[in-house]
């Protein structure tokens, strides 16, 4: 298997960076979050010139490797744009099932015109597995949803929801709702960024592609949405280090850096580890979708490494800063933000150990045969 970037996503990779590097310091990030709608207008219509908010959608506009590539850069920089929840996830669903017409919708949203929000998650909901408790109607020819859903990242400024909903005969199917005609309850997550309450009273829907169970297609996009908030995790995590690494070379104690004191070094080379660790599991993810293999064990299996690296870095790397870490005017304490609210979506690690300790009855058991 080959690790190593192409050209062409080394080129998408460096011109995030760079973009999101003149966009941001702390100070600007702290200024935009603080603001409504809470991220940068100027920073999505240059995110998706560059073809970064159509990424997915089609075969030629690149894959789940090259959507790493980009989230890792989200993450590294703390960008508040919603490009993961506000585009590329609920984009795949309509992607996979939607009809030419609702797929149509998917040119407004590379072009950074439309902004989506996947509503899946309802109170009470731990994981991805639960059932949902949203219920769809049918009324002859129209359709309706009612029921609550809780957070829905994005969901304050989204124009399009994609809505789960339990089927009046069985499963789970998808929806397209106006986020115009539901009620909306809007807040700030722990790590700055915006979601909202959305309450469906009938309100009035339009089944994504059939009107069937697509529960399958749900669970790859929930996939897809692990893997990409790995890869987020991947570049806060990455950051964290550096920002680390570089204060233990600069700062002074009792006339010496830092550095020098080999207790506090092999912390640091704790926290590469770690990272590795992370590293590891996050392209395991991304491949095994690259290859068709949406498999949700897998997606379970890297959220808890990056759920274990992300708290072990985010800690030490305020231990090792001190006071200032939890500072708001220096960037350590928000990476560490970031790590716990990504740790929590989508399930916490917890969680996620649940759902590798459902599999145990799959594995065969190695058994020692004597002589």
């Amino acid at each position: 298997m080959d690790f190593q970037l192409s050209e062409e996503q080394v080129l998408l990779r460096d011109t995030t960076r760079d973009l999101l590097a003149r966009a941001y310091d702390t100070e600007r990030r702290l200024e935009i979050i603080d603001s409504d709608p809470g991220f940068s207008r100027d920073v999505w219509k240059q995110l998706a010139e560059i073809g970064i908010l159509g990424l997915g959608f089609e075969e030629e506009a690149g894959g789940q490797n090259e959507i790493q590539v980009v989230l890792t850069e989200v993450g590294r920089r703390l960008a508040p744009e919603p490009v993961l929840h506000g585009a590329l996830g609920p984009g795949a669903l309509i992607a996979e099932l939607g009809s030419a017409e609702q797929r149509a919708l998917l040119d407004e949203v590379a072009a950074g015109e439309r902004l989506l929000a996947f509503a899946h998650q309802e109170p009470g909901m731990r994981g991805t597995h639960a059932p949902v408790t949203t219920k769809a109607a049918r009324e002859g020819d129209s359709w309706t949803v009612t029921g609550c859903k809780n957070p829905v990242l994005a969901g304050d400024s989204a124009d399009t929801l994609v809505v789960t909903a339990a089927l009046p005969d069985g499963g789970t199917g998808a929806f397209l709702v106006d986020a115009g005609a539901v009620k909306r309850h809007s807040f700030r997550t722990f790590d700055g960024q915006r979601a909202a309450q959305i309450d469906f009273d009938a309100a009035a829907c339009e089944p994504l592609g059939e009107a069937t169970d697509a529960s399958a297609a749900i669970r790859h996009t929930l996939v897809r949405i692990s893997s990409g908030l790995c890869a987020e995790a991947l570049g806060a995590m990455e950051e964290a280090l550096r920002l680390t690494t570089e204060y233990l070379t600069q700062r002074k104690q009792f006339g010496v850096t830092l550095n020098t004191f080999q207790t506090l070094t092999q912390r640091a080379a704790d926290m590469y580890v770690s990272l590795e660790l992370a590293r590891s599991m996050t392209l395991y993810a991304a491949m095994s979708i690259a290859d068709g293999d949406l498999d949700p064990t897998i997606a379970a299996r890297a959220k808890l490494q990056i759920g274990r690296s992300g708290r072990h870095i985010s800690q030490e790397a305020i231990q090792l800063h001190g006071g200032i870490g939890v500072t708001a005017e220096y960037p350590v304490g928000h990476y560490a933000a970031k790590l716990t609210a990504i740790e929590h979506t989508l399930g916490s690690s917890q969680d996620q150990l649940h759902v590798l300790i459902g599999q145990l009855g799959d594995y065969e058991i190695a058994t020692v045969r004597e002589g």
